[in-house]
């Protein structure tokens, strides 16, 4: 059980500069460590709350000297828990997270438990962001409009989650309407340092989100994890992880005129993805971060998860001190934050000598070699120079199809599809733009980007360029304070001009929210076979996610979503074509509307004021008139409708017993999908559109609910009757079992019967079969979406044999009791010529003490195969949450037993 604190004589006080005390800290110098000053800053973070939690229970003194020897250690994978300062939330994810925890007060109550005990014990800020649609667009009254549709669609789940706020304490819910989770979290809710109950230490937090790494910008520790760690960090466990490997990344010099913050990011991606950082902390460093806004270290710290890092981590300096006072931080608490980094040596200050800090590995990029991009046109990755843009457009209509080809014949390339639009003659051609969309918290909560891409509408306004009018426009900050700024720059009415009014404050198309095309387009894509594309400045372009209609979709910063709508076609070289003609018939180029840095540094200093944020902030916890009108029960045991399709009673803990029940393995298992590399969370979980012939739809007609209200996958994951229906039911996804179609249909393999995903998997569990997956490499890649975990256990999965996992993923099928198996290196299904028609048996021993981490496991085929993959149970606490039958079945059998 746990003891005092061991490191209690480091714990000093932190004296005000004017007289007075801030509060106690656990001072790392007071350790007199010389290895502490040569490890990374990300790494002393996990330091400090290693040292501020050990009690010889949960964290053990042996645990704070793996991380002080960090150096040696680090290479080892050896394993260190974590306890987070607070957990964030957005709502596609946070409306299950709250299910479960309702859930798990209801199996405390039926096991004889203190269901008051299931409560937050660190602070959980929910932001209700993922559920605005843009139905309206290109329209004055859009964001009120959208909004009404947001309500009118997701009262219940609105009500819940207020429900929840009320139940639960230490929860936070920021209604509607107010941002994109991670531009709150920037600009709002992150703390930097906390001072609680007298101690301060470092803010750090987990979130259900995989850009939650958006907060690294400010220096604050923050990463995605899965929604059932997450609740369990909530609960108060400590989060079992491998100590990481850091990778510097240093940078030098400064951007060319007129190149983003978003052209730098997708070059730091494709860098880092080719070097390759899975599970490795980055760090930010160099003379070059001298030159880097905080809005553009946010932007590089935000698509962490697209290069495939833990963290993006910029260390605070005076920069973050500046954009702290910026946001309307007080001038006592910024004073406070400076003081505690400085005492604790975790501030950077480069006007002092730097001493030389140990990485596990480094890479360079001097900034002035950064040069216009975009990324597409299905991967974040697959970066392109915007002046091969039009080159590499062809290359992909001719390539076979895959991540960077369509394989349309030559003779179809230049096929003209004509239609009517609102009774106005008009065309689309292959490449034809039909959405152009400034969303997505990568890029609005950057004033720089933001501002550039209203200076393109009012250049392209004065000369006469018009965007075409079946494009469908829109703009989605990610706060309050964008229109603030853009209000007083004198510029959104540029904006508005060309159709890119603000249709609401959420994430909207970046996570396909994007609405309907009109039907006149839809069908002149759908019934031609038109490769259409959407530009959006978002931060995933994977395929089918930003709308089912647009094959090609590529990730551009805000003012080139602006050239590339006015341009109609992504089939342009911006160098030597023009854009269009201008109001006397003059060809007008990019260069004639892009503005200089300059141009846009100045709108920035007159526009962007510390009483915008403060303004905007004040307003946001007092909700607004239909969120505060939601009358919702003062129970703490939530009362379940058996009749609501948003939010339903999850089957986990129904047989619950206080035993555990032991691991299993699998014997005689047939496998239900047989995939090829890189499957997606959307690919397993989509969260957009339910489609009208799927197991969903059906479910959802029998109970009376109109096609119009179906809403959309993420914001039905309140109820695990419609995820289960779809799991896998995404309409891009190619399954070998199927010999080549795409669509989530797959062979039942006793009958031979093509059936839909969910089907086979009920009438396989029907007969008391077990089932099993075979993947290639990067399974579960994208957001980190528990669903795509719960959802394969809820049909029957057992194991996934894979030849990679992404991180969270892996974590995840681990909390939900599903088996990670990888083939040994070199191999996979092909090259053991595995067809998916076998049954696999795989031996586990009955006791969990036999299983160790990362042990060799061998797989048996009933005909005759039979070869080894390395169990990715990588942790012993994870054999923990397996003997348990799931991460939060642990959680309770500990709190029931007083181990908490």
């Amino acid at each position: 059980m746990a003891s005092s604190n061991p490191f209690a004589s480091i714990l000093k006080t932190l004296e005000k500069p004017g007289g007075g005390e801030f509060g106690k800290y656990y001072s790392l110098p007071a350790l007199g460590d010389p290895r502490i000053d040569r490890l990374p800053y990300s790494i002393r973070i996990l330091l400090e709350s290693a040292i501020r939690n050990c009690d010889e229970f949960q964290v053990k003194a042996k645990d704070v000297e793996k991380i002080i020897d960090w150096e040696n250690s680090s290479p080892k994978q050896v394993e260190i828990p974590f306890k987070p300062a607070r957990v964030l939330l957005q709502d596609f994810t946070g409306v299950p997270a709250v299910v479960d925890l309702a859930c798990m007060r209801d199996a405390m109550n039926m096991l004889g438990g203190d269901s008051n005990k299931i409560n937050p014990l660190v602070p959980v800020d929910l932001v209700i962001d993922h559920s605005v649609q843009v139905d309206v667009a290109r329209s004055e009254n859009a964001v009120q409009a959208n909004m009404e549709l947001e309500f009118q669609r997701n009262k219940e789940r609105f009500g819940f989650l207020k429900w929840g706020s009320n139940a639960f304490d230490n929860m936070l819910v920021v209604p509607p309407g107010s941002g994109i989770v991670h531009q709150v979290n920037l600009e709002y809710l992150g703390r930097v340092v906390f001072n609680r109950e007298g101690i301060l230490y470092p803010d750090s937090v987990v979130g259900t989100d995989s850009h939650t790494t958006m907060i690294d910008g400010l220096g604050v520790a923050g990463w995605g994890v899965g929604g059932i760690e997450a609740e369990a960090a909530m609960l108060g466990q400590p989060m079992s992880m491998v100590l990481p490997g850091v990778v510097g990344f240093k940078l030098s010099g400064k951007l060319k005129d007129g190149v983003t913050a978003t052209d730098l990011v997708l070059t730091v991606t494709q860098m880092l993805r080719k070097h390759g950082v899975v599970g490795k902390f980055v760090e930010f460093y160099g003379q070059g971060m001298s030159e880097l806004s905080l809005a553009d270290r946010a932007t590089i710290a935000n698509m962490s998860p697209e290069y495939g890092a833990t963290m993006g981590f910029f260390p605070v300096d005076h920069v973050t001190l500046q954009y702290l006072k910026l946001t309307g931080r007080s001038e006592e608490t910024v004073s406070m934050i400076e003081s505690y980094l400085r005492a604790n040596n975790m501030f950077v200050d480069y006007s002092q000598p730097q001493v030389e800090k140990v990485y596990s590995s480094c890479l360079e990029l001097n900034l002035e070699h950064v040069e216009p991009c975009m990324s597409g046109p299905k991967r974040p990755h697959d970066r392109v120079p915007l002046k091969e843009m039009k080159v590499d457009w062809h290359s992909c209509l001719d390539n076979k199809v895959g991540f960077k080809g369509f394989a349309i014949p030559k003779e179809s390339q230049s096929k003209v599809v004509e239609f009517s639009f609102h009774g106005t003659p008009a065309q689309l051609r292959h490449g034809d733009v039909v959405i152009a969309a400034i969303t997505s918290c990568t890029n609005t909560s950057n004033p720089s980007v933001m501002l550039g891409a209203a200076l393109v509408a009012k250049k392209a306004c004065e000369l006469g360029l018009e965007v075409k009018p079946w494009i469908k426009t829109s703009l989605a900050p990610g706060s309050g304070v964008v229109t603030k700024y853009l209000e007083k720059s004198g510029l959104q009415k540029y904006l508005n001009q060309l159709g890119f009014n603000i249709v609401g404050y959420g994430c909207t198309t970046c996570i396909g929210n994007s609405g309907d095309l009109h039907e006149s387009v839809g069908s002149a894509i759908s019934e031609n076979d038109m490769v259409a594309a959407a530009v959006l400045s978002g931060n995933r372009n994977f395929e089918g996610r930003v709308h089912p209609l647009t094959r090609a979709n590529y990730l551009a910063s805000p003012p080139l979503v602006v050239a590339y709508a006015l341009a109609g076609t992504v089939n342009i070289d911006f160098e030597t074509e023009p854009i269009g003609l201008g109001k006397d018939g003059k060809q007008i180029f990019f260069r004639d509307i892009w503005p200089s840095t300059e141009e846009v540094a100045n709108a920035v200093q007159s526009s962007v004021l510390p009483e915008m944020f403060k303004a905007t902030y004040e307003a946001i916890t007092q909700g607004n008139p239909m969120w505060n009108q939601l009358s919702v029960p003062s129970s703490i045991l939530y009362t379940w409708d058996p009749n609501s399709t948003y939010i339903h009673e999850p089957p986990y803990f129904k047989s619950m017993t206080m035993s555990p029940p032991g691991p299993h393995g699998v014997k005689d298992a047939y496998c239900l999908l047989n995939f090829g590399d890189s499957i997606t969370t959307d690919h397993i979980s989509p969260a957009g559109s339910i489609h009208k012939d799927s197991p969903a739809a059906k479910y959802l007609m029998e109970r009376g609910v109109d096609r119009r209200d179906f809403n959309s996958y993420g914001s039905r994951r309140g109820n695990d009757e419609i995820m289960a229906r779809g799991t896998f039911a995404n309409i891009r996804i190619v399954n070998k079992l199927v010999k080549g179609e795409v669509g989530p249909k797959t062979i039942h393999i006793p009958s031979g019967e093509k059936l839909t995903v969910f089907d086979a998997a009920m009438r396989y569990k029907s007969e008391g079969q077990d089932t099993i997956i075979l993947a290639g490499a990067e399974y579960g890649s994208g957001s980190s979406r528990d669903w795509a975990a719960k959802g394969p256990m809820l049909l029957g999965v057992k194991a996934v044999i894979a030849k990679s996992f992404e991180r969270i993923h892996r974590s995840n099928l681990v909390g939900m009791g599903i088996i990670p198996l990888c083939y040994k290196p070199g191999q996979d299904a092909e090259t053991l010529g595995l067809t998916g028609h076998e049954r696999y048996t795989i031996d586990l021993p009955s006791s969990v003490s036999e299983i160790k981490p990362g042990q060799d496991i061998t797989v048996v085929t009933d005909n005759g195969k039979s070869f080894t993959c390395i169990l990715r149970f990588d942790t012993e606490v994870e054999l923990a949450y397996f003997d348990h039958g799931g991460i939060l079945q642990y959680v309770i059998r500990n709190l029931i037993a007083g181990k908490q």
